[in-house]
């Protein structure tokens, strides 16, 4: 990857073994997730990913478990969060160019393949984007209703857009 990574994990095909790789970001590598991922923390991070190599591809399965603090999208106010999430994801060779205006067909499976070059992928990256995946942006803290209630955010049944039908069908 040409990108710099917050969390970069080399794995190198010619060395997996059988045994669950375990990926854990240090603390500073966290603050840097945090801060891409537009979070007020990662308190807590681990993957354990276990790969089979079938060919040129690399099968990766395993358990993402982080502990993040977010910010409420109704109040603004940081609520902690518990993400535990299966991962399962492929890294093949780059596929055969496609002409711009060719129809490709994607299956479902295809949607979790990783592209990698030469004799090594970066395991620490797609754990990281798996996290990213894992965020809900439109995550309620505990005082989302009362942040509701007090900036009058519920919207008014009366005045809104389907108060005119709501007219009709009373009639």
């Amino acid at each position: 990857m040409t990108m710099n990574s917050e969390f970069s994990r080399i794995v190198d095909l010619r060395q997996i073994g059988d045994e669950p790789v375990v990926l854990e970001p240090t603390e500073a590598e966290r603050k840097r997730l945090a801060a891409r991922f537009q979070l007020s923390e990662v308190k807590a991070m681990q993957a354990t990913i276990s790969l089979r190599q079938e060919g040129d591809s690399v099968e990766a399965r395993g358990h993402l478990a982080a502990s993040i603090v977010q910010a409420c999208a109704i109040s603004g106010e940081d609520f902690p969060v518990t993400i535990s999430e299966p991962i399962s994801l492929r890294f093949v060779p780059p596929g055969a160019a496609h002409d711009p205006d060719e129809e490709i067909e994607i299956t479902a499976d295809d949607c979790d393949e990783i592209e990698y070059e030469g004799t090594s992928f970066d395991l620490g990256e797609a754990v990281a984007q798996s996290l990213a995946l894992a965020i809900d942006p439109f995550a309620e803290g505990p005082d989302a209703d009362k942040a509701r209630a007090e900036h009058n955010l519920g919207g008014d049944v009366a005045t809104g857009p389907f108060a005119a039908l709501a007219a009709l069908k009373k009639d």
